[in-house]
């Protein structure tokens, strides 16, 4: 296993690198191979496993180089490397990644992504669609056990296959889902509706309130949109040469109906309850999460208003499942895997309407 850093070290390049403009496409067993290399427990709650890590998200840590004449704005170099790299694997000069400045502890899913009813999207939306996912879940804060306020998120890579084993090399399609950036008393993630277009209940965040405002203000000026992802990625995954692009406005992840309540307080070990028994190694059951889409809905409020920003959403279509058969909790699944943010677009259906364009914000 790869040496496990100090809570406080910030690893490897937070900007961009060769590694990412190099990027051409991964393959799905090398994702798998990196995340399975170093888990943290051997097997998953045996009974001389080590308690898994905690690294801390800080408020020093995101403004670290924001003064003039210090060191390299980590933050902002950070955020735009989360807009410009479609690496899904960063190594590194030493080989081991990156530190998270946000959502540092994660547990990662792997399984596959299907659509099985009609509707006018394109691309991974279309029906019949399937191909391999990986998923990393986390809560948004340092501690992510029950009983404090967390944002729970999932990021979605999606593999254009069902072969695991696929040689040429493949780009993947990326989507950032979420239920509140300011965070909720919510125990567990069944339940809970992740989407690309989250509440944020800025003053949920507690001490770490000026970390989502850091957050809020660097990529509306990298980006323009800090609470909302586009999920146009899925819908021109695929897609024909030609044909037009039409993604859903909006995306939603829920467990599906019937899946037990975890007694697990970590997220982490909830997540990983939902498929192993602690101290077996075999996956014996199957996580699955309802994919529904829409494309009516309104934003109101202000984050910081003790009510904070809500986005309501109307006439949700269930369209498919996505279904985790395996998951990890593993150094690389915390450093090493890469989830691309989608690049902002005036028209999400149109990439020319894109507010950046070669590394550079180019339109206000």
């Amino acid at each position: 296993m790869s040496q496990i850093p100090g809570p406080e070290e910030i690893l490897g390049s937070q900007g961009l690198t060769r590694e990412d403009q190099d990027y051409q496409g991964s393959r799905f067993s090398d994702v798998k191979a990196a995340l399975f290399a170093n888990p943290y427990q051997k097997v998953w709650g045996g009974p001389n496993e080590p308690a898994l890590p905690y690294y801390k998200t800080t408020n020093k840590s995101t403004y670290a180089g924001i003064l003039p004449g210090g060191q390299p704005p980590q933050f902002t170099l950070a955020a735009i490397r989360a807009l410009e790299s479609s690496a899904d694997l960063r190594w590194g000069e030493d080989g081991r990644g990156f530190r998270r400045l946000l959502r540092p502890n994660g547990v990662c899913a792997l399984g596959t992504w299907q659509i099985d009813e009609d509707n006018p999207y394109t691309g991974y939306f279309k029906k019949g669609s399937q191909g391999l996912a990986v998923a990393r879940i986390s809560a948004g804060v340092t501690k992510t056990c029950g009983g404090i306020r967390r944002s729970y998120g999932l990021f979605l890579k999606i593999f254009p296959t069902l072969n695991e084993n696929h040689k040429e090399l493949l780009s993947t399609a990326n989507v950032i889902l979420a239920d509140d950036l300011g965070g909720t008393t919510t125990t567990r993630i069944n339940g809970v509706e992740l989407t690309n277009a989250p509440h944020v209940t800025g003053l949920n965040r507690g001490n770490e309130l000026p970390t989502i405002l850091q957050e809020g203000v660097l990529f509306l000026f990298l980006d323009l949109m800090p609470s909302v992802r586009q999920v146009y990625p899925i819908a021109e995954l695929g897609k024909p040469a030609g044909i037009a692009t039409h993604a859903p406005e909006f995306m939603r992840l829920r467990m599906a109906p019937g899946i037990p309540l975890s007694g697990e307080n970590d997220l982490r070990d909830e997540v990983m309850s939902y498929i192993f028994d602690k101290g077996n190694p075999l996956p014996l059951r199957t996580l699955s999460f309802d994919i529904s889409a829409s494309d009516t809905g309104k934003r109101s409020g202000f984050a910081l208003l003790p009510k904070g920003e809500r986005q309501s959403i109307t006439n949700w279509q269930t369209i498919g499942k996505v279904n985790f058969n395996n998951a990890v909790v593993s150094y690389n699944g915390d450093f090493v895997i890469n989830f691309r943010h989608p690049l902002w677009r005036k028209d999400r259906n149109d990439p020319d309407s894109a507010l950046r364009k070669g590394g550079k914000r180019v339109r206000w």
